[in-house]
């Protein structure tokens, strides 16, 4: 498996994400290009210690990927958006 901090790039905290974690639990990131959605998962369950019920990925109009990561009911993305220091 690839190094998870090379799978995700950075957190993404415009108002549509900050609006996506309030409202559906999911957190918005920019990912490697090659990254597949089961990397994102095991990376994003990896680094924050939640687990991940679904990954939706696209690629940006500027050629960057970006994944939703929802977690699971039990585990907040608002926390991890706190300790990521984006709310």
């Amino acid at each position: 498996m690839k190094d998870p901090y090379t799978i995700i790039k950075r957190v993404v905290a415009t108002e549509k994400a900050i609006n996506y974690i309030e409202k559906h639990n999911t957190l918005t990131f920019i990912v490697d290009l090659k990254a597949t959605k089961h990397d994102i998962k095991k990376a994003v369950e990896e680094l924050f210690g939640v687990k991940v019920l679904k990954v939706r990925t696209l690629i940006t109009p500027k050629g960057e990927k970006k994944a939703y990561v929802r977690l699971a009911p039990e585990y907040k993305a608002s926390d991890i958006a706190s300790r990521l220091g984006i709310l």
